[in-house]
């Protein structure tokens, strides 16, 4: 599977896990990175990082450091504080973010599925100034939105869409030939603590992960995996189960810009996670990037 992904990895640690998963995935053709929201090119970094462990020239291309309307709510990449002990480009083409997801695309009808784990700017902005380019993808996954009640939902949106939900509604109104959500009211039924995570992420591809999760662990113990549900989903139909609908994004509701609302409906366009398979997602990804000695 040809997997364009767009990442704002750098502040939610689950990004790292997230590129580090599609790296050791044999199923995934990794076309190309872009990163979004604040401090891009240090987002950019930290993905060429693993990249280059793992020995794959990936394109990577810094995107759009600011959302479409609302003021930034992440200015900054705090885990690129940890790129100094590994091996890393610095420099990056600027400015051709959303060219490049175009080209990719068109050159690719029918092949790429664009996987969308930040904020939804660049997707937005590829989608508003380009509009063939949804129907072009063999499909759209996101890691955005809260579909259904969770006592554990702190806020009424979810953070990427809270971060710009006038990108958000672009994107949910556009119609690729498969447009799927894995919100957070199933990420967070995947979780490990901080302890675990240095126990077992001990592959070479997490080793820097590991060092960027040790900033994450400065205010958070515990790790989620949304990102890397979400692309596990792409490649193992059985850890994630989706129902079909119809999804609103609010825009002005005070305090819930962001929010994303749906209703079931058979013929609706969007597919949205409903159900989760904990113990087959962890199976699945250290499967792939299983525990070996750290000697």
């Amino acid at each position: 599977m040809k997997v364009l992904l767009d990442t704002d990895i750098g502040s939610d640690i689950d990004d790292a896990v997230c590129l580090a998963y599609l790296l050791a995935q044999p199923a995934c053709e990794l076309v190309g990175i872009t990163t979004v929201s604040g401090e891009p090119v240090a987002r950019a970094r930290m993905a060429s990082a693993l990249c280059q462990l793992a020995g794959r020239d990936v394109p990577i291309f810094p995107g759009a450091e600011r959302p479409l309307l609302v003021q930034p709510l992440q200015p900054r990449a705090q885990q690129a504080e940890a790129l100094a002990s590994w091996p890393h480009r610095t420099a990056f083409p600027a400015g051709e973010a959303i060219a490049f997801m175009r080209d990719v695309i068109r050159a690719n009808p029918g092949e790429v599925t664009l996987l969308a784990i930040g904020p939804l700017t660049n997707v937005a902005l590829l989608f508003a100034t380009y509009p063939d380019t949804p129907g072009l993808l063999r499909g759209l996954t996101l890691m955005c939105g809260a579909f259904t009640a969770s006592p554990r939902l702190s806020h009424p949106a979810e953070w990427n869409a809270r971060n710009d939900p006038h990108a958000a509604a672009i994107v949910y109104a556009a119609r690729p030939p498969r447009h799927r959500s894995v919100g957070l009211d199933v990420t967070l039924r995947v979780e490990m603590p901080a302890d675990e995570v240095r126990r077992r992420f001990t592959h070479p591809l997490l080793r820097p992960v590991r060092d960027f999760a040790e900033v994450w662990f400065r205010e958070r113990p515990v790790i989620t995996f949304h990102d890397p549900l979400a692309a596990a989903a792409l490649f193992d139909d059985g850890v994630v189960g989706f129902e079909r609908g119809l999804v609103a994004v609010e825009l002005c509701a005070e305090g819930a810009g962001g929010r994303t609302d749906w209703r079931s409906a058979p013929d609706g366009p969007h597919e949205v996670a409903l159900r989760v398979d904990a113990e087959r997602f962890f199976r699945h990804f250290f499967g792939l990037l299983g525990d070996v000695d750290d000697s």
